[in-house]
């Protein structure tokens, strides 16, 4: 591969390649050995993998289109719609995860606002969704995957969750009403005539596989709350789709499942690097400084994702609240703060490669991560001020 493709290849896949340099970075400390293979939460890539799966699957089914017909017709302005997309989005992550509110949401908000002509307000919508999936999901237990993880660790109860998120939830949802309100033009929607090619709008929804892969849906949610091992969710998923759409598998964004599992190794292999943990444990200090483990969880969510964070701080700390707080709030910030972030710009950036629309192409990458980066480092700054004085 000449230089010139090799740039081109890393700017493209840039999540990916700043995953994989990270990666490669501790495995220089921390060869590659037999404890690797604990690095990896197989339940979480299998959950995804069946999610990105299936949800290209109604794409290509046209179940998305048929929602959206429903979801505009509700509203008359690109406020009201524009609203609902992020609430729902916010509700979902709350039951669903952050990363499969998503997935499942970020499909319906294209199609909606591309058959209303406003293809200008995607990347608002995408950035204000990612901030809802990954806020929203911090008032529930099984709302983050880092939720899931420390719930478990620490065996923290219901009640005493929802006491402890009650706050920073809270002030998310005013700060997301706010910005759905300002950033939302009230105007009149008007559905737009149709010229995309079909693969990009498919018109006409093939009923039998919806059912299917709705079903298929069903069961990659069970495995979600380990109703269905992931395995046995893996194998149906795999051998339904091979037969009913083979496109379905092969458009999988694999590029986002390496990067997951790069950037479990990276927090694998940093949990077992001594001068890290010695570094780790001296911030963590609470007789130094009350709020450390509060401001250390939410900036070490910067650089490494919430999720690593919160696996890789938790050894270091007696108490959760601080932790639980932190790396939920953190999840607002960088781009690779969290996982679900990812996820939306990711879908962003197919879209203005799979679709022909002029106005999908007139829109700027550069300009999505200068909004996705003002808002949520915004939003982290507020919080992170209104968690700290109230002494959490």
């Amino acid at each position: 591969m000449s230089p010139r493709r090799l740039a081109r290849f890393i700017m493209q896949n840039a999540t990916a390649s700043i995953a994989a340099a990270a990666a490669l970075m501790t495995m220089l400390f921390v060869p590659p050995d037999a404890e690797y293979a604990s690095y990896f939460d197989l339940n979480t890539l299998a959950c995804l993998f069946a999610f990105l799966a299936v949800i290209r699957a109604l794409r290509n089914a046209g179940f998305f289109e048929t929602i959206a017909k429903a979801v505009i017709q509700g509203f008359k302005t690109l406020r009201g719609l524009g609203c609902a997309l992020i609430a729902v989005t916010l509700v979902c992550s709350m039951f669903a995860t952050n990363d499969m509110a998503l997935l499942m949401l970020l499909p319906l908000s294209t199609v909606a606002l591309v058959r209303t002509g406003n293809e200008r307000a995607l990347p608002f919508t995408f950035v204000m969704q990612a901030i809802a999936a990954n806020l929203g999901g911090m008032i529930l237990p099984f709302g983050n995957p880092q939720n899931i993880f420390l719930s478990s660790r620490f065996h923290i109860g219901f009640l005493d969750f929802l006491t402890t998120m009650v706050l920073p939830f809270g002030v998310s949802i005013a700060l997301i009403a706010l910005c759905c309100a300002i950033g939302f033009k009230p105007i009149a929607l008007n559905e737009a005539p149709q010229e995309a090619e079909k693969e990009d709008l498919p018109a006409t929804p093939a009923v039998g596989k919806t059912v299917l892969y709705l079903a298929l849906f069903a069961l990659s949610m069970g495995m979600v709350f380990h109703m269905v091992p992931a395995l046995v969710g893996v194998v149906v998923v795999a051998a339904a789709l091979f037969v009913a759409d083979r496109k379905a598998l092969a458009h999988v964004d694999w590029g986002l499942l390496a990067t997951f599992a790069l950037f479990f190794v990276f927090s694998g292999n940093m949990a077992r690097i001594p001068e890290v943990q010695s570094f780790f444990s001296m911030l963590l200090d609470q007789s130094t400084l009350a709020t450390s483990t509060l401001a250390t969880s939410a900036l070490a969510s910067q650089i490494i994702s919430n999720v690593p964070a919160a696996i890789l701080l938790a050894p270091f700390v007696d108490g959760y609240q601080a932790l639980l707080v932190g790396v939920n709030i953190g999840g607002a910030g960088t781009l690779i703060a969290s996982l679900a972030s990812l996820i939306a710009f990711n879908h962003f950036r197919a879209i203005k490669r799979g679709m022909k629309r002029p106005g999908i192409k007139a829109l700027s990458t550069k300009r999505y991560l200068a909004l996705f980066s003002t808002l949520n480092f915004a939003f982290l700054a507020v919080l992170l001020a209104v968690c700290l004085v109230a002494g959490i």
